[in-house]
């Protein structure tokens, strides 16, 4: 590794990342799989997946010159219950990734610094962070930068760290010593396929959006099928299932950062307190936490469907 992307690397684990890796840039779906998904149809209402897809396929389209994509990661595994463990009766369930603080916030403050310390040690480096912020593939360049590798589920997995992280990438046009990839170690598991409630994977590798309660929850914004509704069971915002079964999530390390731990009005929330909740009680609610992507409307939606599944 070349002496300015170890010192990189140790300044990334002095912000508090924990997974590091560089990827050479360049195209960055050369098979052409993201414009197949969409052509199925399989992005659901998210149009914007499709009006983004030429800059999503080469790095080069968001920073001219682009050269090296460093990707980061965090985890946000906490030792809890899991959404399908016994709940408490009248109680729903918030996805863990928005239990604590905002991570597009903490993420990006750090992968800021990190892009001007690559500034001043690179004079003249040109550089863009993005959290989920910006038209990037994510999950594909962490798993070409070494961080791991995309699972069954569609996410990203590493053997130490499971698949509960939070990815951030950092692009510049300073040519940084490319990390090795990772190996892929799903193996013939198939926990994550099989424990889906609505069967949202045609195959491995593959998710349409349309069955996923992720999606349904969190970006759809019409009605949901009846068929579907049922399987939401108590979930109103996302869903952790394929994940939690992972083996290797599960045996992950948990808590290593404060600032994703679950906020108690958070986690397995009463569904009464919610309901009596108006818009502007629903944004202080949310206040603080990566939700604001679900507007009253929805939120109501998804209630109302966990009022009837709760019985």
């Amino acid at each position: 590794m070349g002496e300015l992307t170890r010192r990189l690397e140790s300044r990334a684990r002095e912000e508090g990342f924990d997974l590091f890796g560089v990827a050479r840039a360049g195209p960055a779906d050369p098979e052409g799989r993201l414009r197949a998904w969409l052509a199925e149809g399989l992005h659901g209402e998210m149009d914007w997946m499709a009006r983004t897809a030429p800059l999503r396929e080469d790095p080069r389209e968001l920073l001219p010159g682009c050269r090296s994509v460093v990707a980061v990661a965090m985890s946000y595994h906490t030792d809890r219950p899991l959404s399908t463990d016994p709940a408490p009766p009248g109680t729903v369930w918030i996805s863990r990734y928005a239990w604590g603080r905002d991570y597009h916030r903490i993420l990006k403050k750090r992968l800021v610094r990190l892009g001007r310390w690559l500034a001043e040690a690179a004079p003249g480096a040109a550089w863009r962070a993005s959290v989920d912020t910006a038209p990037v593939l994510e999950r594909e360049w962490a798993a070409r930068a070494g961080l791991g590798w995309i699972g069954k589920n569609t996410c990203l997995v590493n053997r130490e760290l499971g698949s509960e992280l939070f990815l951030g990438i950092l692009l510049t046009d300073v040519e940084l010593e490319p990390s090795p990839p990772a190996t892929e170690h799903c193996g013939r598991c198939t926990a994550c396929l099989d424990a889906c409630p609505t069967g949202a994977f045609p195959g491995p590798g593959l998710l349409d959006a349309r069955r996923c309660v992720a999606y349904l929850t969190v970006e759809h914004r019409g009605g949901i099928p009846e068929d579907l509704q049922r399987s939401m069971d108590h979930m109103v915002a996302g869903c952790d299932i394929c994940q939690e079964v992972c083996p290797w999530t599960r045996r992950a390390p948990a808590d290593l950062h404060p600032g994703f731990a679950p906020a108690p009005h958070r986690f397995r929330p009463e569904l009464a307190a919610l309901e009596s909740l108006d818009e502007e009680g629903w944004r202080t609610w949310r206040r603080g936490s990566p939700l604001n992507r679900i507007p009253f409307a929805a939120l109501r939606r998804n209630l109302a469907i966990a009022r009837r599944n709760l019985g």
